[in-house]
């Protein structure tokens, strides 16, 4: 089934492009996704021949540089977009505390140096951030804080915060709730409250569990769910402007496939490995 008609709203990546798996072998062994040769340096111009959207993980670690920010926006073509990841000093240290917020000031200003290049910012929580009085309080003085040129989604590990207030309040504030595949919360509740999105925009993300050690094939083939994903996507993309969209290389192995079957889904062109290959190198 395609659902051609959404495909412009839908913009698909991966979570990081800098996996040495990904690199095609020897000459004579099989395509993976980099050309052969291809080094740290070089990947991300090679990523964005492929995709034009990608989740970056390490802002999850610190504010990036402005020099970074300004690399990545040279190294990438007009349209490409980058999805980054709240420091986990606001979300998991402070946990959304008003003590965080010098840090989520500098980090908001630092990253809108990549323009119309940044797409969304996650705001990833931990498991142990519960719907308590005062998380709940927390939450809302850390929502309100956000300023509004900025997209942000937040990602709840916690199943208490799956409620109708919840929804009411991240509406308020125009925040996307992250849709994601994995362990935290059931996907028929994902289901349910993607039919409600509280922005104009959705953010969805695939994990899988965590017991792979190569990321070169597909290894646990998830055609079925991506077919359940695809129908909620379709109905999602009608409701919001822009669907942002990232894999882990742990849901079936290997994220660019995991990618370019969604993207065929919807009857997006898709780039190949073997496509890569023949074209120029930049380094």
């Amino acid at each position: 089934m395609s659902y051609t008609e959404f495909r412009e709203r839908l913009h698909v990546g991966c979570q990081g492009w800098n996996y040495e798996d990904w690199v095609t072998g020897p000459a004579g062994g099989d395509r993976v996704f980099y050309p052969r040769g291809t080094r740290a340096q070089g990947m991300l111009e090679v990523y964005a021949r492929a995709f034009e959207t990608i989740e970056v993980d390490s802002t999850f670690y610190a504010t990036p540089s402005a020099q970074t920010l300004d690399n990545w926006h040279k190294r990438t073509p007009p349209r490409f977009s980058f999805s980054l990841k709240l420091p986990q000093a606001i979300s998991h240290e402070h946990l959304l505390r008003s003590s965080s917020r010098i840090i989520l000031e500098e980090f908001c200003d630092r990253v809108s140096l990549l323009g119309d290049k940044l797409a969304v910012t996650l705001v990833q929580l931990p498991p142990h951030f519960d719907a308590s009085p005062e998380n709940a309080r927390a939450l809302g003085e850390f929502l309100a804080s956000l300023p509004r040129e900025l997209r942000f989604s937040i990602e709840f590990r916690s199943r208490d915060w799956m409620t109708a207030e919840t929804m009411e309040l991240l509406a308020k504030y125009a925040v996307a709730l992250a849709l994601v595949e994995g362990q935290w919360i059931p996907r028929a509740l994902m289901f349910e409250y993607a039919e409600q999105p509280t922005a104009d925009f959705s953010y969805v993300r695939w994990m899988g569990e965590r017991d792979l050690t190569r990321f070169d094939e597909v290894q646990r083939a998830q055609d079925s769910n991506l077919q359940l994903w695809g129908e909620v996507l379709s109905s999602l993309c009608a409701r919001v402007s822009n669907v942002y969209a990232y894999f882990s290389n742990f849901y079936e192995g290997y994220a660019p496939a995991s990618a370019n079957k969604l993207r065929r889904l919807f009857g997006q062109t898709t780039t190949e490995a073997a496509d890569l290959e023949d074209q120029p190198s930049l380094f």
